[in-house]
This record gives C-alpha cells, structure tokens and sequence, in this order.
C-alpha cells in the first residue's frame, strides 16, 4: 500500500496542528503569548495551584518541554513557582495577576481562530469533527 499524506490521519493532524498554532501565534502577538503558554494557562484558569508533573501529564508533553514552557512563563511574569506545603519536593504553578488578566483577551483570540478554522464547516460537521479528535485523542492516550 502506498502512503498519501492527503489521506494520513497523523499527517493531516499535524498540519493542521501546525496551522492553528502559527494562526494563534498571530493573534497572540499583542498579548505576548505564545500557543504552549495558552494551553498550560487553560489548564492553570481551570485549577490554579497545579504541579509540574500534572501539568505535563494533562497536556501530553515532555517534561523538558514543560520546564522550558514553564521558565518562559514565569520569566515573561504569567506565573509563580510556590512551595506545596504537603511535598516539599514540588512546587505549585501559581498564576500571576498578569495571567488572570489576559485570560478573556486569550480566548477571545482562541474562539476567533477556532472559528476561523472551521468556517467552512457547517455547525453539525464541527461537531462532528471535534467529536471524532476526542475519540482518537482517546484511543491514542490509552496506549
């Protein structure tokens, strides 16, 4: 059989990926954000106080990635690395005031880049879409 990146799920999902990341780094520009700060924010607005560890596990990244992802936020002043009282080997990921207010400019910018995508979608075929990614990024976490 013969590979066609036109009909390869992994390929079509990393450019895809691919295009959406460099759409929100366009449109995060001004808020001097970039696409693997929004995903850890989205992650810290929904339960701040977070490890590390549980970070890296929830977005499926390396741990490296995260440390670097992890370094920049807190040097660009989005976050605060505080000692977990319950284990003095970990520190929580604690946002800043910076990090709260940016958060509806964020996915402001996010909903528009979502829609811009999907603009040629009609609304049941996004959801079907959005459907059928939650069922393969399922199946693939369980391996």
């Amino acid at each position: 059989m013969e590979f066609a990146k036109t009909h390869s799920a992994g390929f079509l999902a990393n450019h895809m990926a691919r295009l959406f990341a460099a759409g929100l780094q366009q449109r995060f520009k001004e808020l001097d954000l970039a696409p693997a700060q929004f995903m850890v924010l989205l992650e810290l607005w929904e339960e701040d106080g977070l490890t590390q560890a549980v970070l890296t596990d929830r977005l499926d990244v390396e741990q490296a990635t995260m440390a670097n992802t992890l370094s920049r936020m807190q040097r660009d002043g989005l976050i605060d690395r505080i000692a977990n009282p319950k284990d003095k080997r970990t520190r929580g990921i604690k946002l800043t005031p910076k990090a709260r207010e940016v958060r509806q400019k964020a996915l402001a910018a996010a909903a528009t880049q979502n829609a811009e995508a999907l603009k040629g979608l009609n609304e049941q075929e996004a959801e079907t879409l959005i459907a059928l990614m939650q069922k393969v990024i399922l199946t693939l976490k369980r391996r």
